[in-house]
C-alpha cells in the first residue's frame, strides 16, 4: 500500500496534487510519502512484537537525511555499509547505539570514525577484517561488538546481481567454519562477540529462503553457546521484496516473515535485528518526469522523457520494471498504445521500457514511475553532466525540497583545472 492516488483526476502524494510540486521545481524529481515511510515501519515492529528487536533501515535503499531522520524519530535504527552512510545517520540525529556497520570493504578509519562515535555492532564479513577490527579496537583502548556474518549457501531465488547468500558471493564466512572463526574472535582482543549476522539476498519474494537461511542459524547459535559464546543478538538481514507491478502476486507480508521468525530463532532468547531496506522506503517514493518528445519509429514509438538512467539505473542495470502512470489519470475511454519508454542519455541502455502499454501521450505531459523509493536516487549520477534530481518529502498537504537540483555551475565549478592548463 501507499499513499499515491487519483484524485479529482489529478496524482496526488498524500493531499499534495504532483503536478503542483513539478509546477514549483520542474522536472524530473523524486518524491517520497511520509506516512508510507511511516506505516511500512510500524508493519515490522508489529510483526516482531514482542520479541526484543531493534528494526534497522538498510540506509543504501535511500540515504536521504529526512528519510532518516523520519524513521528515526519512530526508534529505527539504521544498518550503513560506509562510514558516510554512518556520518548521515549520525547527522540525521540516529545515536551510535542504533547503527549497525555491515559491508564486506571496511576500512581501519572507518572502523576508528564508529569506535570513536559510538557503535551497536560491526557485522565483521572475513577474519582479515576481524583482526583489522581488533587492531584498530585495541589502539582506541575500547572493545568492538561484533556479530560475524556467516554465508548459509542458501538461494535466496532472486537476481544474480542482488543475491548475497549463495556460497559464490563475495560476503561473509562459510557457516561451516564458523566455530573455528569464533572461536578467534575469542581469543582476538579488543573484540567482544555478541551475535551471528545473516543476509541471503534482496527483493526475496517467497519465504522458504529465509525459513532454510534462519534454521541453519538457529543450529549455530545453540552449537556456538555450547562453545561458550554468548549469542545475544541475531541480525536476520533484510531483503523482503516489494511488488513492482500492481499485477503480480503480491510478495510475502511483514506479518507473515515476523512468524517465521518467531517460529526459526524465538526460542533462543536473543535480541532480534532486521534491516528493511526496500520495503519501507520502496513503494513510498515516485520518480516524476516530463515527455520531451513522442518520437514516431519505423515499426515503434518513443516516449522521450526527461528524466534518464543517471536519475534511476535499476532498468538499465537490473532489465526492472517500474509502472509509469501519467500524473492526469485518462478517461476509461482512452486506450492504450505501446512505447518505448526511453531518456535523453547517448545510451541505447536508456531505456525503462519497452512497447509498454500507455495511453496517448503527448509532449509536454507528465508521469510518474511507482516504487521508485528505494535504489533510485541514491544510485543517480551526473552521467553526461547531467545534474542530480531534486528529492521532495511530502507530510499531509505540505512538501519539502529535501535535496535541491545544483545548478550547472556549481556542477562543473567542482572541478579543478591545474594551472599548466
Amino acid at each position: 500500500m501507499d499513499h499515491f492516488l487519483y484524485k479529482d483526476g489529478i496524482l496526488h502524494a498524500e493531499d499534495v496534487a504532483i503536478p503542483d510540486i513539478a509546477a514549483t521545481i520542474g522536472t524530473p524529481f523524486y518524491v517520497y510519502s511520509t506516512a508510507t515511510l511511516e506505516r511500512h515501519y510500524r508493519l515490522f515492529e508489529e510483526a516482531l512484537a514482542p520479541l526484543p528487536h531493534l528494526v534497522c533501515f538498510a540506509m543504501k535503499a535511500n540515504s536521504n537525511q529526512a528519510v532518516i531522520r523520519t524513521l528515526g524519530n519512530l526508534g529505527a535504527g539504521m544498518d550503513v555499509v560506509s562510514v558516510g552512510e554512518y556520518l548521515r545517520a549520525k547527522a540525521a540525529g540516529v545515536p551510535g547505539d542504533r547503527i549497525v556497520f555491515s559491508g564486506v570493504g571496511k576500512t581501519r578509519e572507518e572502523m576508528r570514525v564508529a569506535l570513536e562515535g559510538g557503535i551497536r555492532q560491526f557485522n565483521v564479513e572475513s577474519e582479515p577484517e576481524m583482526r583489522a577490527l581488533s587492531e584498530v579496537a585495541v589502539s582506541l583502548g575500547v572493545a568492538a561488538p561484533i556479530a560475524i556474518r556467516v554465508n548459509p549457501d542458501v538461494d535466496a531465488k532472486t537476481h544474480e546481481k542482488i543475491a548475497t547468500g549463495k556460497k559464490e558471493n563475495k560476503f561473509g564466512i562459510p557457516i561451516t567454519r564458523a566455530r573455528e572463526v569464533y572461536a578467534e574472535a575469542a581469543r582476538l582482543p579488543g573484540l567482544e562477540v555478541v551475535g551471528i549476522d545473516v543476509h541471503i539476498g534482496s527483493q526475496l519474494t517467497e519465504l522458504e529462503p529465509y525459513e532454510l537461511a534462519y534454521t541453519k542459524v538457529a543450529d549455530l547459535a545453540r552449537a556456538l553457546r555450547a562453545d561458550g559464546h554468548d549469542i545475544r543478538r541475531l541480525d536476520l538481514g533484510g531483503g523482503l521484496g516489494i511488488p513492482y507491478t500492481r499485477s503480480n502476486e503480491a510478495p510475502p507480508l511483514p506479518k507473515d516473515y515476523g512468524d517465521l521468525i518467531k517460529r526459526t530463532v524465538g526460542d533462543l532468547g536473543c535480541e532480534i535485528e532486521i534491516e528493511p531496506g526496500r520495503l519501507i522506503v520502496g513503494n513510498a517514493g515516485l520518480l516524476v518526469a516530463q515527455v520531451i518528445y513522442v518520437k514516431n519509429g519505423e515499426d515503434r514509438d518513443f516516449l522521450i522523457l526527461d528524466a534518464a538512467m543517471n536519475d534511476l539505473i535499476r532498468p538499465a542495470m537490473y532489465g526492472a520494471h517500474h509502472d509509469i502512470v501519467p500524473l492526469v489519470e485518462p478517461a476509461p475511454d482512452a486506450g492504450h498504445q505501446p512505447y518505448d519508454v526511453v531518456g535523453p542519455v547517448c545510451e541505447s541502455g536508456d531505456t525503462f521500457a519497452r512497447g509498454r502499454p500507455l495511453p496517448p501521450m503527448a509532449e509536454g505531459d507528465r508521469v510518474a514511475f511507482r516504487s521508485a523509493g528505494a535504489y533510485g536516487a541514491v544510485m543517480a549520477s551526473e552521467y553526461n553532466s547531467r545534474p542530480l534530481v531534486p528529492e521532495v518529502l511530502v507530510k499531509g498537504d505540505h512538501f519539502a525540497v529535501i535535496r535541491s537540483r545544483p545548478s550547472f555551475d556549481e556542477m562543473i565549478n567542482r572541478d579543478t583545472i591545474p594551472e599548466w592548463l
